[in-house]
């Protein structure tokens, strides 16, 4: 039996109540759908391990296809829902799935980027350039890459913010193994200084800006000791970063500021380009 059946004997005011009902029944179908997404996307998955890893972290491809199947499911629940609430009023359901048609071919050429987008997500998708959960370089904007639409792909950058990409925009991808950028800071010590008090003075300044920038220094540095040198040369201290990629002026900038002031105080001609700075792809 038809809903248009069911609702032709009863008072208006129970057609519109029972209406109503319909639209909120598909927008909490809606997020039931969405929640159990969430969920699967968060659990956790080989319980017998040492580390636990979500769905999303052990397999990426599989998160991001479920993203784009709630999505398609979100669209057709409301589409139909608006369409059996408009046939209340006496617009049969053919006519509305035609009228949608033939706007849609109406409009296609002018929408031909959601087509691209479309296309592009789902090249994305199986080709592995993107997977949820690693961080990325799409154009300007650096981020973990937190869903791949239908047609958006959506960061999370380093302020917790969330970027939302046109899959149409995305030209070129740049990947962060590990999602991190390590740099291996070696500082020259000159000689005669207290190479001990030296050392601490700058692992303090370390921590100290690990503590302050949290959301850039992704781990507490790490301090390799004081290494030798060749005869006649100076020893070095090398203390290694782990970063937010495009992040590196705090270390080089910050960082190398802070520790050529403390070794002025007991080396006063020590400059800059004593301290030399390698990155590396985690």
């Amino acid at each position: 039996m038809k809903l248009a059946d069911i609702l032709t004997g009863i008072s208006p005011i129970l057609r519109i109540l029972l209406i109503t009902v319909l639209a909120v029944a598909a927008h909490f179908a809606v997020k039931a759908i969405r929640r159990f997404s969430q969920y699967l996307l968060t659990m956790k998955v080989d319980r017998k391990a040492v580390s636990e890893e979500s769905l999303t972290r052990r397999y990426p491809k599989i998160a991001t296809i479920i993203t784009i199947l709630v999505s398609a499911m979100t669209f057709t629940i409301y589409f139909v829902a608006v369409g059996m609430v408009l046939r209340e009023f006496k617009i049969s359901l053919t006519t509305y799935f035609a009228s949608a048609t033939v706007i849609g071919l109406a409009v296609g050429f002018g929408l031909q980027g959601f087509v691209q987008d479309l296309v592009i997500g789902l090249t994305l998708i199986f080709s592995d350039a993107l997977n949820i959960g690693e961080v990325v370089k799409l154009g300007d904007e650096i981020g973990k890459v937190d869903n791949i639409g239908l047609r958006f792909t959506t960061l999370i950058n380093l302020h917790g913010q969330r970027i939302l990409i046109p899959n149409r925009n995305i030209a070129v991808i740049g990947q962060f193994r590990g999602g991190c950028i390590r740099a291996y800071v070696d500082i020259q010590l000159p000689e005669g200084v207290e190479e001990d008090k030296i050392s601490q003075a700058i692992q303090a300044i370390a921590k100290g800006m690990y503590h302050q920038h949290r959301s850039i220094i992704l781990a507490a540095p790490e301090t390799f000791g004081i290494k030798g040198a060749k005869a006649g040369q100076w020893r070095y201290l090398r203390i290694k970063f782990k970063l937010w990629p495009g992040q590196m002026k705090i270390v080089e900038e910050t960082f190398e500021e802070r520790v050529v002031q403390v070794l002025k105080k007991s080396y006063p001609d020590y400059a800059t380009w004593m301290i030399t700075i390698t990155y590396k792809v985690e």
